[in-house]
């Protein structure tokens, strides 16, 4: 259990700071704004009730917020996925269920299991953060690009870390 919380605490740390200090100076063509701190609510136990969620993920938002000056756009989205992961969880739940004490990762079910888990947390997180921080409806068009583009390279850098950094 200790073991188990203070990688979750190192992990936590570790994500902050790689967004802070150099993925959230990444900006391509004002349409790719990688967020891989995310990563963190994917990979949180199945177990994990909704309100636990919500809470990891305010704090993690608002941990990116105070060194990204983005007042609360961070906290609000990511404690929505927080909120709404069991559900989607539910949603792609395979055949026979999550297998006790396993974590939603490609090792435990499958490149095709984490990527539609991935692409439904990560694009739901984006609408959220780019439509709060447009705040209008005026640039329809340039969010709706960014969201795509930005889900799609953030998608890629969670799932590269599947084979890179999360082995086994």
């Amino acid at each position: 259990m200790i073991r188990l919380l203070t990688r979750n605490i190192v992990r936590f740390l570790v994500l902050v700071a790689l967004q802070v200090l150099v993925l959230n100076n990444i900006q391509l063509s004002g349409y790719i704004n990688p967020y891989f701190y995310i990563l963190f609510i994917l990979l949180m136990p199945f177990e994990t009730p909704p309100w636990v969620g919500t809470v990891i993920g305010f704090l993690l938002g608002l941990s990116i917020d105070m060194f990204a000056n983005t007042p609360g756009l961070h906290a609000a989205s990511t404690a929505f996925i927080g909120f709404v992961r069991p559900y989607f969880l539910r949603y792609i739940s395979p055949r026979d269920g999550y297998e006790p004490g396993s974590f939603p990762r490609v090792f435990y079910y499958g490149f095709n299991w984490f990527l539609k888990y991935t692409l439904l947390l990560v694009f739901v997180h984006h609408l959220i953060l780019f439509f709060l921080e447009a705040f209008s409806f005026a640039s329809f068009g340039h969010v709706i690009m960014r969201i795509i583009f930005s889900t799609l390279f953030s998608v890629s850098l969670i799932m590269m870390s599947q084979y890179l950094v999360f082995r086994k």
